[in-house]
């Protein structure tokens, strides 16, 4: 052990002063942090908009100051900053904000690491930086995850989240108000996968009795067992976090749900069944996405009501249609704000919802 102590961070701004004097000098602001109708070449950094950039620390380098280093109230502030300024952005891409936002949370959680902070502040930065980054990754389309918004790159931010956050809880009794919600969108974001669920049944049976983890539980079990009804109908009753974690799943889940029926159903003279029940079994947003959803697995349509399932005709190729999963996610804010979520301001996550296993 080399007995060095974590130094305490001092940094009051979201940005510190030198890295913003230095990336204006080396025009590597990004336009979000410039002040808006800013006419200096180069631009100019707005205090109260740049935000630290993430820079991989490297073998020999120094350790940063602690006047570089923002402490957890700091911290916490940024990542309200960029869930409720940043990740609603109007003029931007979702690509880019993604981009950005994934950056800047990575930076956080550095800066939480370089540092001495005790483990329940620490808990409420992860958890807070963790959703933000579910939030802005599900509202990605197919073709909006690339350039700034690599996928891979993406979900590896996201496992790193979850790593960092559930240490932190294994570190510490707590209290952490939170930590049975976020132990369920792990086990959701990772739906399943065999390692996910083993790691959340070593949880104390007291936090897996609680509600987020039971729905979260009973949905990983619908998905295995390929029921389709129980799944998305628990899917349907989910919050709007855990929405977000298990929205990567939802294409696959419906592909799957559509093998079976085919399997099940296709004749030589082909079965139909109506458009509206597709719509209904599979959460869709209305029977355009049946027809899409359909259509693209080689499945014929009688008229514009009924699909019909004739043997041999079903196919899979490339992704299945990512459909605009207004039913399953977009509808779930109800009125509230991404700040409001993530900062567990507008939603008690621990309250038991209509329509989930009690």
């Amino acid at each position: 052990m080399s007995g060095y102590e974590l130094p305490v961070g001092m940094c009051p701004d979201m940005c510190p002063a030198a890295e913003r004097a230095q990336r204006e000098r080396e025009r590597r602001l990004h336009r979000f942090e410039v002040a808006p109708g800013c006419r200096w070449d180069p631009p100019r950094a707005d205090p109260q908009r740049a935000v630290k950039e993430y820079c991989r620390p490297a073998a020999g380098k120094s350790r940063p100051p602690p006047s570089q280093l923002r402490p957890p109230s700091v911290l916490l502030s940024t990542v309200r900053y960029l869930a409720g300024e940043v990740a609603d952005s109007a003029d931007a891409s979702r690509a880019e904000v993604a981009g950005f936002v994934a950056d800047r949370l990575r930076a956080v959680r550095l800066d939480l690491a370089l540092q001495s902070a005790g483990d329940a502040q620490a808990a409420v930065v992860l958890e807070a930086a963790l959703a933000t980054l579910l939030a802005v990754v599900a509202r990605l389309g197919p073709e909006e995850a690339c350039g700034p918004a690599d996928p891979v790159l993406l979900q590896t931010q996201v496992q790193e989240g979850f790593g960092s956050l559930r240490r932190c809880y294994a570190r510490s009794a707590g209290p952490h108000p939170r930590q049975a919600t976020f132990q369920g969108l792990f086990l959701l974001y990772n739906l399943g996968s065999v390692e996910a669920l083993h790691e959340v049944l070593q949880l104390p049976a007291a936090l897996r009795a609680c509600p987020p983890l039971r729905v979260a539980l009973a949905v990983d079990a619908a998905f295995r067992e390929g029921n389709a009804a129980r799944l998305f109908r628990l899917l349907r009753t989910l919050s709007y976090l855990q929405s977000c974690a298990v929205q990567g799943h939802v294409g696959r889940a419906r592909r799957e749900a559509l093998a079976r029926l085919a399997r099940a159903l296709s004749t030589p003279k082909g079965q139909t069944l109506p458009l509206g029940f597709m719509v209904h079994l599979l959460a869709l947003d209305g029977a355009h996405e049946a027809r899409d959803l359909c259509q693209a697995h080689g499945l014929p349509l009688d008229g514009e009501e009924r699909v019909v399932f004739l043997r041999g005709r079903y196919a899979e190729e490339g992704p299945p249609p990512a459909g605009t999963c207004t039913v399953l996610l977009g509808n779930k804010l109800r009125g509230r704000t991404l700040e409001e979520v993530v900062m567990a301001e507008e939603e008690d996550e621990g309250v038991h919802r209509p329509g989930a296993p009690a």
